[in-house]
Order: structure tokens, then C-alpha cells, then sequence
């Protein structure tokens, strides 16, 4: 019964989205900008409670590449590129803020989690050429299936699949499957399969 009623609310909610979805795509199209995302992200980031995840989760199905309808996207995340993928049973929560990702099936983002593009998103090779005008990288950065991403991390770099991330860790290199890391930088300090 709960099944019937969660797809129930999400038949309505994508019915309710289309329209601000119609406008994004128009103002996108005269614009030319993916600023157009951003501001659309920025707007359903501000939806209180569980009418809120509805709202995100049927914007994003619609918008990124990927979302899927069965995720909880928390109050205040801004996903700032519309490449990004959300797998099924993710769930991310508040104030997240999320560059051009994949995140795997069943993964848990806690509050505040940053998720940005590489170590190389600005060029400072040239000093006579302001930084913002260097141009710089943006790989997608995978994050694998059933991971835990604890509060306040700054995630740089890939994650395999079934790897916990302690609370405020920042990692800038890849962290291998079944993997505990923590710290600033992240080091993994034990695997799951030793647990």
C-alpha cells in the first residue's frame, strides 16, 4: 500500500513540475547558459519538507541526465550541473551542494556534503590572467553503489562501491571498494570485508 501511495505522489508531482520544467528548458533555450540550471536548482532547493522532496526529485528526474524517482533529495541541495546522476534509493541529505556527479544505487550523502569536480577545476598557471579566466577541468566524479558519505565531507575524487567516509573528510584521491577512510586528506584506515 505505501508503494502505491509514494508512486501516486510522484505521478501528481511530476504532473505539478512540468511547467517548471517548460520554463527552464525555454529560458535554457534563449539563453544558451547552464546558469538557467542553476537558477532552476537554486529555486527547488527552497521546498520545506517532504512536499520539498517531491518537488526536487520530479525537477531533477525531468532536468539531469539521470535521477530516479525513488531518492530523497533534502532541503537546500543545489546540484549545479545537469549531467549528474541520481541511482535509486540514494539518499542526500540537507545543504548538500553537488557538481557533475554519479552517485550509486542506495548511497547516503549526510548534511553538507560537497561534491565538486577534481583538484584541477581552476587553471593558476598564468599570473598575467585572472584565475576565472584560465578556464579548468570538471571530470565527473563516480561515487559507487551503497556508500556512506558522512556529515561536512568535501568529496574530490571517485569512490568505489561499499566504502563508508567519516564525518568532515576531505578526499582527493580515488578510495577503492569496501574501503573506511577518513580525514583531512582522507586515508582509508580499514576495509569492510576485515570488519
Amino acid at each position: 500500500m505505501r508503494n502505491i501511495v509514494k508512486n501516486f505522489a510522484n505521478l501528481i508531482f511530476l504532473l505539478l513540475i512540468i511547467p517548471v520544467f517548460l520554463l527552464y528548458r525555454i529560458i535554457k533555450f534563449f539563453t544558451k547558459s547552464e546558469k538557467t540550471f542553476h537558477g532552476f536548482s537554486q529555486l527547488v532547493s527552497l521546498f520545506p519538507g517532504t512536499l520539498g522532496e517531491y518537488v526536487r526529485k520530479s525537477f531533477y528526474y525531468l532536468a539531469l541526465k539521470k535521477c530516479s524517482l525513488d531518492c530523497c533529495i533534502s532541503f537546500g541541495v543545489i546540484i549545479t550541473d545537469s549531467e549528474s546522476e541520481i541511482n535509486s534509493g540514494v539518499y542526500i541529505g540537507t545543504y548538500c551542494t553537488l557538481g557533475k556527479v554519479s552517485i550509486g544505487q542506495d548511497t547516503l550523502l549526510g548534511s553538507n556534503v560537497d561534491i565538486i569536480n577534481g583538484a584541477n577545476q581552476h587553471y593558476i598557471e598564468r599570473i598575467d590572467i585572472p584565475i576565472r579566466e584560465q578556464g579548468g577541468e570538471f571530470p565527473k566524479v563516480y561515487i559507487g553503489e551503497d556508500c556512506w558519505i558522512g556529515n561536512g565531507s568535501l568529496i574530490m575524487e571517485n569512490i568505489e562501491k561499499k566504502c563508508v567516509i567519516g564525518a568532515k573528510s576531505v578526499v582527493t584521491k580515488p578510495i577503492e571498494a569496501y574501503s573506511i577512510a577518513m580525514g583531512h586528506p582522507a586515508r582509508i584506515v580499514k576495509k569492510r570485508l576485515d570488519v
